[in-house]
């Protein structure tokens, strides 16, 4: 096997007699485009695994990645008695997921094995835990070396770099924070309302017919990426308390349903969603309606 180098540096392998393009996120034509317009389908709450309704997952953080999802959200809480920085669903007591340290060492063998592949961490910083404490858990886990930090924070959405540069650069990991970002402390975990704006989560409306700016309130639509909530729940006879539908999730991430809130949000900022978050993505044809918002 011989390694040619190409235009920006593209891997090609001498297979068999023929050459084959190193592909980025799985398709060469996403090797050239800006990190800031790529579309990705991204699994909400990835570490929460399992079949009981706090659950909003059912593959494990190394088969959604397998199975091509490229962008995970989790939620932290610090975990009782012992104090660690753990992922927890609303509490430590409901959902425990774990150390936040073991989910990334997950993330980084997957890396390790898969070096033409750009992944995205967005964590949500439940208990306001200090900055630190999440740079102590990306620097235990080994994961640092693969993270993105942006010549200039914020970085303009017109300034990301192609996903190729980013593999060539080693830094396939880019990470947010919701809430306790400090880019002058640690320059690696970036803000997330800096960046993006988000759509209303929490939906019992199983058409998804708005696209509305929820967070961060009052935001301009103008200079940051957009993540959709394009998760269902049900009303647990109505009373106030939602747990993700498990039942319609094939039909919520069917290519129809994602496609469809996609392209209202399309007419309204006059650009495709970054990021479709949603539930069970075994469930329906996620990757297909991904490639559909890449045009691939």
């Amino acid at each position: 096997m011989v390694l040619i180098n190409l235009r920006l540096s593209c891997i090609l392998f001498l297979a068999s007699g023929s050459l084959i393009l190193a592909a980025c996120n799985g398709h060469e034509e996403l090797c050239s485009r800006q990190y800031s317009k790529v579309s990705f389908v991204g699994a909400h709450n990835s570490p929460f695994v399992g079949c009981l309704p706090q659950q909003n997952q059912e593959w494990s953080v190394t088969r959604q990645l397998n199975n091509g999802i490229r962008f995970l959200q989790g939620q932290t809480h610090r975990a009782p008695v012992t104090g660690s920085l753990n992922f927890c669903h609303t509490s430590c007591f409901l959902e425990n997921a774990g150390k936040v340290t073991h989910f990334l060492r997950k993330v980084k063998t997957w890396l390790d094995v898969n070096p033409n592949e750009v992944v995205t961490l967005l964590i949500t910083n439940g208990d306001s835990v200090p900055i630190a404490d999440f740079d102590s858990a990306f620097n235990r886990s080994g994961i640092t070396h693969y993270a993105y930090i942006p010549p200039i924070s914020p970085l303009a959405i017109n300034a990301w770099p192609t996903l190729q540069e980013l593999i060539n650069a080693g830094t396939r990991l880019i990470v947010f924070l919701d809430s306790g970002a400090n880019a002058t402390e640690v320059p690696y975990i970036l803000d997330e309302f800096e960046y993006y704006f988000e759509t209303p989560y929490d939906q019992t409306d199983c058409t998804f017919s708005q696209c509305k700016i929820d967070r961060p309130s009052n935001a301009s639509a103008s200079g940051r990426m957009y993540l959709v909530n394009h998760t269902l729940n049900i009303n647990l006879l109505n009373t106030g308390i939602l747990v993700p539908d498990r039942v319609a999730a094939a039909t919520t991430n069917s290519m129809a349903s994602i496609d469809a809130q996609a392209n209202l949000c399309s007419s309204l900022y006059g650009r495709k969603p970054n990021v479709m978050l949603l539930d069970f993505v075994d469930k329906g044809d996620v990757i297909g309606a991904q490639n559909v918002l890449n045009a691939l």
